[in-house]
């Protein structure tokens, strides 16, 4: 790397892992112009300080390339397997089964800004104009699902999506998914009972006053939080739902990949 690295950017140890999995044809092809690692790191640097596309500083590639190549690796499923392939070798370690049996679910609203074009929606409850992400997080906080919907689209709407994605997983193993008081209701219920899996409804005693840990539930909303990180999910800053959807399992696999290889590092 000639240029002065960012805050941002990958290690040389985070970039040896996750190349080969990047690399979609050969590094030393002719029509490629930048070399990847900084391709990745103006993605990581976009994703951190919530620049927009064409703000991006110009010690990166240009924005095109930036904002191009990572599409590439979404339609290509780059990032799901990173987080499929990560989170297998850290359940390893940790001694638990390759795959997960539950997961928890819950959702966000972002506050939209005028470049997501028409697909916003209004969420009453939370005051907000813009899109809700919905996530269902396993229980070491990796991301087997997320979907973007307009805020207006209902939480147990979404469900059968969800339930779907989950099961994609290979092995077929998601059994529970623990969820608040908003996804209540026979609907619900049976969209998830089709594709496999059972809602656990964990609820506040009623005696509880005031702000309450619910069991198990915190895994899901530490997953938000971390997201935080990331400045370019705090809004919904993109066109196109897919590409919100993308970035936040983009930054999962950021997250994921600095810990496996940190892990790898103090045991060495």
């Amino acid at each position: 790397m000639t240029r002065t690295a960012y805050p941002s950017d990958g290690s040389d140890e985070e970039w040896a892992f996750v190349a080969p999995s990047v690399t979609l044809m050969d590094e030393a092809a002719p029509q490629r112009n930048y070399p990847l690692r900084d391709v990745a790191n103006g993605l990581r640097s976009m994703l951190r300080t919530g620049a927009p596309w064409r703000m991006l500083p110009t010690a990166v590639p240009p924005w095109p390339v930036v904002y191009h190549q990572p599409q590439r690796w979404l339609k290509a499923g780059v990032g799901a397997q990173m987080v499929h392939d990560v989170r297998m070798l850290l359940r390893d370690i940790t001694d638990r089964a390759p795959q997960p049996r539950a997961v928890m679910v819950d959702s966000r609203t972002l506050q939209s800004t005028p470049e997501r074009g028409g697909r916003a929606g209004y969420d009453g409850h939370n005051r907000r104009n813009g899109a809700t992400v919905h996530l269902a997080v396993a229980t070491l906080g990796h991301l087997p699902a997320v979907v973007v919907t307009p805020a207006t689209d209902h939480d147990r709407a979404q469900v059968a999506a969800l339930a779907q994605r989950m099961q994609e997983i290979p092995g077929d193993t998601v059994a529970v998914a623990v969820v608040d008081q908003g996804y209540t209701g026979a609907q619900p219920a049976a969209e998830a009972a089709a594709h496999g899996s059972r809602l656990a409804v964990v609820t506040l005693p009623t005696a509880t006053r005031g702000v309450g840990v619910l069991p198990r539930r915190w895994v899901v909303e530490r997953r938000f939080a971390w997201m935080t990180r990331f400045r370019r999910l705090v809004r919904d800053d993109d066109r196109v739902a897919a590409t919100l959807a993308g970035l936040h399992v983009v930054a999962v696999a950021i997250v994921v990949a600095h810990r496996f290889v940190s892990l790898m590092v103090q045991r060495s």
